[in-house]
């Protein structure tokens, strides 16, 4: 008698377990059924599907040849003379002209507002890579420490505020017109045509080109200077301290620094020369691209998408017939 609470339990879970396995057996079943009915409607409907899938890709690929794809061309510019801020609003001044269709802004271009059809036009920083950048912070900071008590702080710090700062912009000029290359020059030209910047920038130019000149001059007394010391040190019968000579009026000569003088001319120079390379124009222009075709996503093809469109409208079709038809069924069943 002890023994039959047992085999009770033991029964019972052998029941729960069997209507376990049942049900998971009826879910296999209804899962089966559903592909099964899936299959069944794609088998019914095969010929339409192939049939809308072809119409979708021969208009997809007619539409191709109809209409125009957007080429873009890349420019890769740098402000000068602190000219960022004109330059970012010079570009949304084009970009409201060419939303209001302005027919005297662009004229005074040589462009017509019909070239401008699909035209559009945007700018943006070009941004380093700022993981590479966090990678190397701690660099820069070892390079800071070893550099903290020397002349040497003031050039490692511009070299790296260099480096992360966003000096150069892009400007993208996207068009459907085969001359709008031509016309994003035109833009760029005009852009550059600020008269107060222009004359900032002579003003510049005739600045550096005097200081070159006055440098020049400088160096040019330091050597002689320097000759006159070697014939005075090469005729000396007195005692002289390191790195100095008596001339005839007494006067001490520190060659070192005159040395070191005359280096930091010669950099100065170099920079000069550098920045009348570079300052041609208030907004530099250091590469302008090539016409390339916008790329876009794969769905975003019209020989993809059209044919997607067209399936996902049959679908939703069938999947209203088949709502409308269950709820006729429904509405006899409650009027019976």
């Amino acid at each position: 008698m002890a023994d039959q609470p047992v085999n009770q339990n033991t029964s019972s879970d052998e029941i729960d377990l069997g209507q376990l396995f049942q049900m998971i057996g009826r879910g296999f079943n209804k899962l089966g059924n559903f592909f099964l009915q899936v299959f069944l409607y794609l088998k019914k409907n095969a010929i339409i599907l192939a049939a809308l899938v072809v119409l979708g890709g021969a208009i997809g690929y007619g539409l191709k040849f109809i209409t125009s794809e957007k080429m873009q061309v890349d420019v890769i510019v740098r402000p000068n003379l602190e000219s960022k801020d004109y330059l970012y609003d010079v570009i949304s001044e084009i970009e409201s002209n060419i939303k209001a269709k302005n027919e005297s802004f662009f004229k005074e271009m040589g462009i017509s507002v019909e070239d401008m059809v699909g035209f559009e036009v945007s700018i943006e920083p070009v941004k380093k890579d700022t993981e590479k950048a966090a990678e190397k912070q701690l660099e820069y900071l070892e390079i800071l420490q070893k550099f903290q008590n020397t002349d040497l702080i003031s050039d490692v710090l511009r070299e790296e505020l260099l480096k992360n700062t966003e000096l150069n912009h892009r400007i993208s000029f996207k068009y459907i017109n085969p001359e709008g290359d031509v016309i994003a020059k035109k833009l760029i030209d005009y852009i550059n045509s600020n008269s107060y910047f222009k004359e900032l920038l002579a003003v510049h130019i005739e600045n550096s080109i005097e200081g070159i000149k006055q440098n020049e001059v400088l160096i040019a007394q330091i050597d002689t200077i320097i000759q006159s010391y070697s014939k005075n040190l090469s005729n000396a019968d007195k005692t002289y301290e390191t790195g100095k000579v008596v001339l005839q009026n007494e006067e001490k000569l520190n060659v070192a620094g005159l040395l070191s003088f005359k280096s930091n001319l010669i950099e100065d120079i170099e920079n000069r020369k550098m920045e009348l390379k570079e300052l041609t124009s208030p907004i530099g222009i250091i590469n302008f691209g090539k016409p390339h075709q916008v790329s876009k996503a794969f769905f975003g093809k019209k020989i993809i998408m059209i044919p997607i469109v067209l399936l996902g409208m049959f679908f939703l079709f069938s999947i209203i017939r088949y709502l409308n038809r269950k709820a006729s069924e429904f509405e006899v069943s409650n009027k019976i």
